[in-house]
């Protein structure tokens, strides 16, 4: 597999030369040791195992750390959290920038005892699987988001580029975008999602939780994949797969804390209607949401009941991509009140209020831009920048006064 860039590069290495620690946490197989490797290729790679011991670092860390000087990568971190006080020490005598590299794919614990020991010492950024760009190898200086947050009106007067995807939407969303699956022959790929859930859920998952029935376990994760892009509702969750809302949420937690699950929280602002406090939901990854829910080929996707939900997940996807490159990362929310007026995703950058739509509709009509219309009328001091239905649409097109269509593959 030929490496593509990743536009997170530049940012880690950045980061090394001016940080002690740099920790790259994320899903399992989204390309952190790939991205580590390619550009630092003269540091020593060690890489921990939950069952072997490897060079004895959790018996003996302080030991194991002399025997391997920095620069250092200790890839999985999370199976050797005993080394994390030594880092703190060997940090605390010698802080200069470039000392190690750590990668982890769960937040549980360890990366929290990370956060809390190595503060100020250590800084985190997360990787996720491919964007669009990166899939296409055309990466911006500036991504469309970028500019649309810095200056809308610049931006909407501004002739824009699509990428030159060379798959159709649905074999996108099929694929997914897990790098290995990026090369793969379509026939080859559920062999590989089969595989990386059996050793997603034996490997990471074990680790973490107690669980009688891991058949039980493994309908909730296949359950939940097919509620992606809805609001959050643990009573109905539980109810479903046949446990407690309190076990429905302790598992939701944990297929958050290995990155296979995002929550964006619910905007409240200043207003007296009754507004909806549930978060929304969605699976990290279409591909392997696609694969749980037995969609045999992307061909199957057309009319299937998941499509738009699917859509919007890569969309709110390729967003978190493209806002984690920033160095101060804005609030993601989205909004509905009991009445039925919603929008999907609200970015709130510097208490301004970016709205966004997502229509899996190649010519949305100015009715689908009525939830900007009614987010203004509810908070109407609030500063909020011309709303954006992102589509699988052909060029950007100012559909009301304020609001405009956006292809959902721009540059």
């Amino acid at each position: 597999m030929n490496y593509k860039q990743r536009f997170l590069a530049d940012k880690l290495t950045s980061l090394t030369q001016h940080f002690s620690v740099v920790v790259v946490s994320g899903a399992r197989q989204v390309g952190k040791s790939t991205l580590i490797q390619e550009h630092f290729p003269s540091w020593e790679n060690i890489v921990f195992d939950p069952v072997m011991d490897i060079g004895n670092a959790r018996t003996d860390p302080e030991l194991f750390l002399n025997n391997h000087p920095t620069p250092l990568v200790l890839d999985e971190i999370q199976y050797s959290p005993e080394l994390v006080p030594t880092i703190k020490r060997i940090v605390d005598r010698n802080k200069q920038p470039g000392m190690y590299i750590l990668t982890g794919s769960q937040q549980w614990s360890v990366l929290k005892s990370i956060s809390e020991s190595l503060a100020g010492r250590a800084v985190f950024i997360d990787l996720e699987g491919f964007s669009l760009g990166e899939i296409t190898e055309t990466l911006a200086d500036e991504n469309w988001l970028q500019r649309y947050l810095d200056s809308p009106q610049d931006f909407l007067n501004t002739s824009q580029q699509r990428l030159p995807l060379e798959r159709s939407l649905y074999e996108i969303l099929w694929r997914g975008s897990l790098p290995e699956v990026d090369s793969l022959p379509l026939d080859l790929i559920p062999d590989y999602l089969a595989s990386y859930v059996r050793t997603y859920i034996e490997r990471d998952v074990r680790l973490l939780l107690d669980v009688d029935d891991w058949r039980q376990f493994g309908r909730f994760v296949q359950l939940t994949s097919a509620l992606t892009a809805q609001e959050v509702n643990y009573s109905q969750l539980g109810r479903d797969v046949g446990v407690t809302p309190q076990t429905a949420k302790r598992w939701l937690s944990i297929l958050s804390s290995t990155f296979q699950w995002h929550e964006t929280p619910a905007y409240h602002g200043n207003t007296i209607k009754k507004i909806s406090s549930k978060p929304k939901g969605y699976f990290a990854d279409t591909g392997l949401a696609c694969h749980l829910n037995r969609i045999s080929s992307f061909r199957a996707l057309e009319g299937h009941p998941l499509m738009g939900s699917l859509f919007e997940s890569a969309v709110m996807g390729e967003i978190r991509k493209l806002l984690s490159s920033m160095g101060q990362k804005p609030q993601l929310y989205h909004w509905r009140i009991h009445s039925g007026s919603e929008v999907d995703i609200i970015i709130e950058r510097d208490s301004t209020l970016y709205p966004i739509e997502v229509k899996l509709n190649s010519r949305p009509k100015p009715k689908d831009a009525r939830g900007f219309k009614s987010l203004r009328e509810n908070y109407p001091n609030a500063k909020i920048a011309p709303g954006l239905i992102l589509a699988p649409a052909e060029q950007v097109e100012q559909i009301t006064d304020f609001d405009f269509i956006l292809p959902w593959d721009l540059q």
